[in-house]
């Protein structure tokens, strides 16, 4: 087979600039050697892509992915180093990046070296900059587009990647593109939300402004019904401007966006941003690297592919390469049969002949080994590269369906044909207190404990699609507040002592008409989340509509029902609390 280390079948211009490796190895010494101080350090490593992390000593690195797009190369990247300078595997997020643990920091400049040759940069993935451009991780496929947003998003991206103003706004600033019927990038809760658009046959796009979550969710205003495609970098540079210049740089808690409209009111804001436009198009506007009614489309793979690895082969690989231990990764799960993993987790594309297979990621990770293997599946059945999806699975997109068989056997000796993607069991999660210093919990176990309770529960058949989403704290890296069922990790005292306890919210979603946050049911002790969870099933199977989904269910009814349902469960005295209560779901000491 060829080797990985060439350039992918289907190339894609590099993100990285060697320029960005030399600046953070100069940085580091620098700060090594006394001559910046520590607060000076940590204003350069943010917009680098690096946190420190909870324990003090290692650090996140994380991967820039732009439109959530890695070719066969890259992903052989990040899984070198994965295993050479973090834990053996890599966890993505919901924002199509890849984050890579336990790094220690002088191995911060080989780490970023190794990706940069591969064309990848952590450049902006962190700070108050313009983070990841993410993009649905069907389009230029899905039958029911209305055009391919991707040269749109990746336009968008290099125009801002490095840009004067980008790594210096009073906070960072999110923005998304979506072609489909539904909404898979969320666009309520970016900054700026691009929907594919066609009027009087012209491309455009409807935009939304100043969504976000965190202590105050806010779904994005319309800022326009039909923005022409040719102005869509023009906009984003305007209003862009307008937030590097009048954001609140006083009051880290109050520097995003949708605060800037709050001050501004919704009238004085829009007439701000119509100002900034007419500006930027006054010098002459931010043209598109291509007609803005013909941009690149995206053609059927025709190149030779290599052989694929046999099945017997990638388990043997994976055999000697599971990562184990204490919040890491389980050996991989037992094949699933192929009709219910096609059913879940295949989509047919709309080039006939073509499939797009969602690869399921429990909690977002996937370790070294397994990336190879993908890098290796890519090639071979597919166009050579793979797509993160903001629900941290991957999606192998041109698979001809008559190789759809042997793409599940191979998978399937990765460990990685797990059924039911996108679905009630594949539970988001950020990494929460097991890594990061913001987290009160450590959310991956709640995400794991409530996986596996529903792959075994009969009740997970009531609401098959049900989105069921963890964060670690109110900043909602898990996306907690636009999941049908959502769970914020917190805490509380009891007789003195601090017990693990979550948030449960139900009814949140993001669709055409914005964002809607879940609404507070419940604070549950952590080890009673799941018995938490069949009670809402429960109410669900008993009081739902003709033909209604879980989702419009809990988005439709009054809380109260559902408070009822759980208030036993939130109640702890101190004579009745037992030991166990007081840990948390991974954890071992109180």
């Amino acid at each position: 087979m060829p080797s990985l280390e060439l350039d992918p079948i289907r190339p894609r211009a590099s993100f990285s600039s060697p320029e960005d490796v030399t600046e953070l190895v100069d940085t580091l010494g620098r700060f090594e050697r006394g001559e910046i101080d520590a607060d000076a350090w940590r204003a350069f490593h943010l917009v680098r892509g690096v946190y420190p992390q909870r324990d003090g000593e290692g650090h996140m690195l994380r991967v820039k992915v732009p439109e959530g797009a890695l070719t066969a190369p890259q992903l052989v990247a990040i899984a070198d180093v994965a295993e050479r300078f973090s834990r053996g595997f890599g966890h993505v997020t919901t924002r199509q990046n890849v984050q890579l643990h336990f790094v220690a920091r002088a191995d911060l400049p080989a780490a970023v070296a190794r990706l940069a040759e591969a064309g990848i940069t952590t450049r902006e993935a962190c700070g108050n900059a313009v983070r990841n451009v993410t993009l649905c991780a069907w389009a230029g496929v899905a039958p029911d587009e209305t055009f391919d947003p991707t040269p749109y998003a990746e336009a968008v991206t290099r125009h801002f990647l490095r840009h004067p103003l980008a790594s210096s706004l009073p906070r960072k600033f999110k923005i998304a593109f979506e072609g489909c019927a539904r909404d898979h990038a969320a666009l309520g809760i970016q900054d700026l939300g691009f929907r594919a658009i066609v009027r009087e046959g012209r491309r455009g796009f409807r935009v939304n402004v100043a969504g976000g979550t965190a202590t105050v969710p806010v779904s994005g205003a319309v800022l326009f019904d039909f923005l022409p495609a040719a102005e869509v970098i023009s906009l984003a540079e305007a209003v862009l401007r307008l937030f590097h210049a009048r954001g609140n740089r006083a009051d880290r808690s109050k520097a995003r966006l949708k605060f800037l409209v709050k001050t501004l009111g919704w009238e004085g804001f829009r007439a701000a941003v119509f100002e900034a436009l007419g500006e930027v198009r006054a010098e002459g506007g931010v043209r598109l690297p291509f007609e803005p009614e013909q941009p690149p489309v995206e053609e059927a793979p025709s190149w030779p592919r290599p052989e694929a690895p046999s099945p017997a082969a990638i388990a043997a690989r994976v055999a000697a390469g599971v990562v184990q231990g204490p919040g890491l990764l389980p050996v991989p799960a037992a094949p699933s049969p192929f009709a219910s993993w096609r059913k879940t987790n295949v989509r047919r594309q709309r080039q006939p002949g073509y499939a797009a297979v969602s690869v399921t990621l429990p909690l977002g990770d996937v370790t070294g080994t397994q990336l190879r293997v993908l890098a290796e599946l890519a090639q071979a059945h597919g166009d050579g590269q793979a797509r993160l999806t903001e629900d941290q699975d991957l999606v192998l997109r041109w698979v001809p369906e008559a190789e759809l068989p042997a793409l599940h056997a191979a998978l399937a000796a990765a460990g990685l044909a797990l059924p039911g993607a996108h679905g009630i069991a594949d539970v988001t999660s950020c990494p929460g207190a097991e890594t990061c210093r913001l987290a009160v919990t450590e959310s991956r176990g709640l995400g794991r404990a409530l996986a596996a309770h529903l792959r075994e529960s009969p009740l997970a058949a009531l609401a098959p699609d049900l989105e069921l989403k963890v964060s670690g704290c109110p900043n909602g890296c898990g996306r907690h507040h636009v999941a049908g069922i959502g769970f914020q990790g917190s805490a509380r005292k009891l007789d003195g002592r601090a017990l693990p306890q979550y948030f449960v919210l139900v009814g949140g979603g993001v669709d055409d008409a914005g964002a809607r946050f879940g609404r507070l049911a419940a604070k549950i002790p952590a080890r009673r989340v799941t018995a938490a969870l069949d009670r809402l099933l429960e109410l669900y199977g008993r009081e739902r509509q003709e033909g209604e989904t879980a989702a419009a269910f809990f988005a439709r009814v009054d809380i109260t029902p559902a408070r009822a349902a759980l208030a036993d469960l939130a109640e702890l005295a101190p004579e009745n609390a037992q030991p166990n209560d007081f840990l948390d779901l991974t954890g071992s000491e109180p």
